[in-house]
């Protein structure tokens, strides 16, 4: 981790950029033509190319791109981002991965999206809340259980009768399932460390942190 910037630690080609910034970011170590996204905390993936020819900012949480010169992004400040790239740099993808995107399918959906075989991705995990700071209730907890019993191990009961959700856990569940097992990062949380990220339950006005994945 630079000051402002992470770079992911995964075995992707070199034609593949990518990183994650910290609140101590500025703007220039940000790839040129970067276009954000209008994210709902939904689970509609859309295109680079259509984000950047849009007249405005596109309701999706994940983009993907398989064009030189595209760049996918997200932006989070608790929720997980995930980044995606296939073994041989062709296509890449960015999804904003907070409990209600993860519950309704983002990642299935991102993976899905993309044009190749699941077992052939790699898959990046950006900093986000940690479990012993994510407090739920029975309401999330169902929302992944029900579909999926085995997820109850990613839910640890707390004192005031509440869940501790394993954010990272879950998301790592979800591409797992769907065949991506090349899975690398995360153990980060930003809700405890105040020095390098935003956190929105520490503080609900704050900032984003930015995580893209570009093809040179």
């Amino acid at each position: 981790m630079s000051d402002g910037l992470i770079f992911p630690d995964w075995p992707v080609p070199e034609n593949v950029v990518a990183g994650t910034t910290t609140r101590h970011a500025t703007g220039d170590l940000l790839p040129d033509g970067l276009a954000f996204l209008n994210q709902v905390h939904g689970a509609v993936v859309v295109t680079a190319d259509g984000v950047r020819s849009s007249a405005g900012a596109v309701d999706a949480d994940a983009v993907v791109g398989c064009a030189p010169g595209e760049i996918c992004a997200v932006r989070t400040a608790d929720c997980l981002p995930v980044l995606l790239c296939s073994a041989d740099g062709r296509n890449i993808a960015a999804a904003h991965a907070g409990w209600r995107g993860l519950a309704a399918g983002v990642l299935e959906n991102t993976v899905a999206a993309m044009q190749c075989q699941a077992d052939d991705l790699i898959a990046w995990f950006g900093p986000a809340i940690s479990q012993a700071n994510f407090e739920v209730g029975e309401d999330v907890r169902s929302a992944f259980i029900d579909p999926d019993p085995a997820a109850a191990g990613l839910f640890t009961a707390n004192e005031r009768g509440r869940w501790q959700a394993d954010l990272y856990g879950l998301a790592r569940r979800r591409l797992q399932r769907c065949g991506v097992a090349a899975i690398y990062g995360g153990g980060w949380c930003t809700y405890a460390d105040e020095e390098h990220f935003y956190s929105y339950r520490r503080a609900a006005e704050t900032g984003r942190m930015v995580s893209f994945v570009a093809l040179k």
